[in-house]
């Protein structure tokens, strides 16, 4: 019997399908090339697999716009397939948790098609339609993915509303009967075994019915406060989870939470309120946006990155809620290009990964961030492939950047960063497949790979390795309180875990340049669980950490 909070001490791996590795040589990874590597994720360690959408999709925006939720898109196999993964990952001690995203469709799906005949279909009702004039949106939202979130359908002189791309209508929660249709559809594969569920932006299914325009003071103010968090979402999850996977006890469900807040992720996972597992949220991973804006190079604001995560660790512990810990997903760029540093990769990539692994929360691992995998530093547009990249890149030439400019912003803040192919080996396109792969790989995969990292017993993937093991070892990692530490320090992000009788300091210097520090006297000569240089010793309550040095010391 699963312990009823087992994940705790799990750690989840992120598969981005199209990416990962491809069995028959169409430069497109499947469901065949996952099963191919089951073997590498079962040495790494990793508990929970998430994979990124797989179903029936025209890939508007890489499988989160969905045709047919019932069905395997061809690109990535067959339902059998499917049947076979989910096997072999369960053979392997492992669990399967699907991408589901319940949000939005694709314009391609039955249900859209059908709404398109008019209010009189049953269909119609299942997306949100106002009347307007070609001229004249409903309101005043921005899409996600830039321009208005409105699309005007002139034969029938209403508008829908789509918060992400155009081809990605947002469905009508307040209709009961799209409800219960999303309902059976998530049962239908709970009873084929999966483990559970990623909900993409779930925190946006209610939005404000009157609609209201936004200011634009801000970089926020373009009507998100109208629909993140919105007045029924409670309500709706509460309900979904009784009617599907809170039938289902162990099951795993995290939230993808688009710029919400802690009282609400409380709610969300404060396990009384029976709704969700646990959640994303982005905060920490918008401390490189300037003046909140995404699409402008900027520096990482190192105490506004302290501040959120002491912030959120505190806070969700005092309410009894529980978060995802990550810096790596399909939409965010690599983690050691942007928060560490490419020359100290090793240094910085195992350092990243302490940090993160030991806060109070399920860690998450990006596919290719357990090797230090890096942003491919693309050179022209024609390299990119990501709708919001696209999008984005025209605005910025229309606002008078330069091609460079606008190739640098990219380069620092484009998904496509994190969606290159993983870099398996030397050979040709990295060893993900002997076609021509949807994307290019990335120049290092010569030297940086799977294969010279299993070799080197110094790699970066051995220290993720020794980290999931640390976390089921250890009850202090995985249940302890969260105690914040070196507050106005600028330089390291320190903190303490308790659990009983347990104590763990971890201690992370985020830049290049050493710094000492003064240690508590009850830590001195104490165990080092794990640390980014062999020879540092705990002989004295200054410590001196060198460029990018962490360690974790344990005292009972």
């Amino acid at each position: 019997m699963l312990e009823k909070d087992w994940w705790k001490s799990a750690t989840v791996y992120q598969i981005y399908p199209k990416s990962f590795c491809d069995s028959n040589d169409d430069g497109i990874g499947d469901m065949k090339g996952i099963i191919n590597k089951l073997d590498y994720l079962k040495n790494l360690g990793v508990d929970v697999i998430w994979t990124t959408p797989m179903y029936v999709s025209p890939m508007m925006d890489n499988g989160y716009d969905i045709a047919d939720y019932y069905n395997i898109d061809p690109i990535f196999g067959t339902m059998e397939d499917f049947h076979k993964l989910l096997d072999e990952i369960h053979k392997k001690d492992m669990k399967l948790i699907m991408d589901m995203v319940i949000n939005h469709t694709s314009t391609e799906h039955f249900w859209f098609k059908e709404a398109l005949k008019g209010p009189e279909n049953r269909y119609h009702n299942y997306y949100i339609w106002k009347d307007g004039t070609p001229d004249q949106a409903p309101n005043n939202w921005a899409s996600k993915f830039g321009g208005n979130a409105w699309q005007y359908v002139e034969s029938l002189g209403k508008y829908y509303l789509h918060l992400f791309d155009v081809t990605q209508a947002d469905l009508n929660w307040e209709n009961s009967e799209l409800r219960n249709d999303i309902y059976k559809m998530i049962n239908f594969w709970l009873e084929k075994g999966v483990d559970g569920f990623r909900l993409d932006v779930i925190n946006l299914i209610s939005k404000n019915q009157n609609f209201p325009n936004d200011t634009y003071e801000t970089a926020i103010s373009d009507g998100r406060k109208f629909y993140t968090d919105g007045p029924k979402v409670h309500k709706f999850l509460k309900e979904l989870t009784a009617n599907t996977f809170g039938k289902y006890p162990g099951s795993l469900t995290v939230g993808e939470m688009s710029s919400t807040t802690i009282p609400h992720c409380i709610k969300y996972t404060n396990p009384n309120n029976k709704e969700l597992s646990m959640v994303f949220n982005f905060h920490h991973l918008k401390v490189d946006y300037p003046n909140g804006e995404k699409w402008a190079l900027g520096d990482m604001d190192f105490k506004s990155l302290k501040n959120i995560f002491f912030k959120w660790q505190v806070e969700m512990e005092i309410g009894n809620g529980w978060s995802a810990v990550f810096w790596c997903n399909h939409d965010q760029p690599r983690i050691v290009s942007r928060f560490g540093n490419e020359k100290y990769l090793k240094e910085s990539g195992k350092m990243l990964g302490t940090a993160i692994h030991f806060l109070r929360g399920t860690p998450y691992i990006y596919q290719g961030e357990e090797i230090g995998m890096t942003n491919p530093h693309f050179e022209t547009i024609d390299e990119y492939k990501d709708v919001e990249s696209l999008n984005n890149y025209k605005l910025l030439l229309e606002k008078g950047k330069s091609i460079e400019e606008a190739i640098a912003i990219l380069n620092q803040k484009s998904r496509d960063n994190s969606r290159t192919p993983i870099q398996w080996d030397k050979n040709k396109n990295a060893g993900f497949t002997s076609g021509t792969p949807w994307i290019n790989v990335a120049k290092n995969y010569s030297t940086l790979n799977v294969e010279n990292s299993l070799k080197d017993e110094d790699s970066v993937f051995y220290h993720y390795k020794k980290l999931i093991e640390l976390r089921k070892d250890y009850k202090v990692i995985s249940h302890g309180d969260f105690i914040p530490m070196y507050e106005e320090n600028t330089q390291v992000f320190g903190y303490i875990r308790k659990f009983e009788n347990e104590k763990l300091l971890v201690l992370n210097n985020f830049y290049e340049d050493e710094i000492e520090i003064e240690i508590p006297k009850e830590f001195i000569g104490k165990k080092i669980l794990i640390k980014n240089y062999k020879d540092t010793l705990l002989e004295s309550h200054i410590l001196k950490l060198r460029a990018y040095e962490s360690l974790a010391i344990y005292l009972k």
